[in-house]
């Protein structure tokens, strides 16, 4: 398949617009119209990762982090990042990275990390805002079904589990046609009014184009009257983090290890156990470090995370526990995301882990006398 029908897919379930506005996620190395017949799946781009997917001959690797993240002023060996691009087209390798958008969207990686934990009643931490439009259009009204089922059918109308979601509200347009024109009623230079229907409904800014143009597509006059409006309700589910509860309460101690077992955290770091019971969980993956405040106001009795500054850990007070299980831990569940997005689209499409460590933190484990 041509790497621009993956893409195409992922971008339709992992918007681009969803990532963070310092984010680079998207294609990093390759041609849209190149061929990929495997992909290797990594959580960073390292030369060994480039060796490994020529060695098993994987076109495309995708990617959680990107592998470019600031501008580059140069492309050369005397950079990291310079010699994995070269090394990448010499073996001509693709590159596509799936980052904060896919921390955001529902069923994402902080999604995936409470699903590990087996934490139920699962909802965003930081819901996501500022992401849907309102679209109002006036067209008569023996069009308005035609016109209502093609912008359903590019995406718009859904409000939670419901789908097809407008309001309707009839009322009188008018309008003059002017030199040049073919009106579908009324004729030219003389004022015509219309039976209309006011139509409005919602979709993810994502959408636009597609919306836009089946709207145009389905509506008969020339010139179409309409109006976008930004909202800034919530898009239900999606969102940085996520808070959910386990089915019994445990006591700290008994958490931080259980936690440590689930992602394989070797060295946690942690704020002080005072015996309290754990029940409600905030989670993050990657560094939410900034979000404690989040996930105390949420009512959380434990935050799960990484890149936790120092002087948090103060903050956190005795009834919050908080929990930094690494950045490379908390956000391995993002490659089991992007398996089975894949897959479930394309399951006969070949998909490999990658078994390569690309964590740069070690551990040092001290002896004990």
């Amino acid at each position: 398949m041509k790497l621009a029908g993956l893409t195409g897919y992922l971008e339709s379930v992992v918007p681009l617009s969803f990532q963070e506005s310092y984010d680079n996620t998207g294609i990093q190395v390759g041609d849209f119209e190149k061929d990929v017949e495997s992909v290797l799946l990594s959580l960073d781009i390292t030369e060994e990762v480039v060796d490994e997917a020529a060695e098993n001959r994987c076109d495309l690797i995708i990617s959680h982090h990107p592998l470019i993240f600031k501008p580059l002023r140069s492309v050369s060996d005397n950079t990291v990042t310079g010699r994995i691009i070269r090394k990448l087209i010499e073996k001509d390798i693709c590159v596509y990275s799936m980052h904060t958008n896919l921390d955001i969207i529902k069923g994402g990686v902080s999604y995936r990390m409470a699903e590990k934990a087996g934490l139920s009643g699962v909802y965003p931490m930081v819901p996501l805002t500022g992401k849907l439009l309102k679209l109002v259009v006036f067209v008569p009204g023996d069009h308005a079904p035609k016109l209502r089922d093609a912008v359903f059918n590019a995406g718009a109308g859904y409000i939670g589990n419901y789908d097809r979601c407008s309001y309707n509200v009839s009322g009188e347009g008018t309008f003059r046609a002017g030199p040049g024109t073919h009106p579908y009623k009324g004729k030219q230079g003389v004022e015509h009014t219309e039976a209309e229907i006011r139509i409005e409904t919602v979709f993810p800014e994502y959408l636009k184009n597609n919306v836009v143009r089946a709207m145009i597509d389905a509506h008969p006059y020339e010139e179409v009257a309409y109006d976008l409006y930004s909202l800034e309700n919530e898009i239900p589910g999606a969102g940085l983090g996520c808070v959910g509860e386990l089915d019994e309460p445990v006591r700290d101690s008994e958490f931080i290890e259980y936690i440590s077992g689930i992602f394989e955290a070797k060295g946690i770091r942690h704020s002080g156990l005072t015996g309290n019971m754990i029940k409600k969980i905030a989670m993050m993956g990657g560094s939410g470090g900034a979000y404690v405040d989040r996930a105390r106001l949420a009512g959380a009795d434990a935050y799960i995370t990484a890149d936790i500054k120092y002087h948090s850990f103060f903050d956190a007070g005795k009834s919050l526990l908080l929990a930094d299980i690494g950045h490379y831990e908390s956000e391995k569940p993002a490659l089991e995301v992007i398996h089975e997005l894949i897959i479930k689209k394309f399951p006969k499409f070949a998909i490999r882990f990658s078994e390569i460590s690309t964590n740069p933190v070690n551990y040092l484990q001290a002896w004990k006398k």
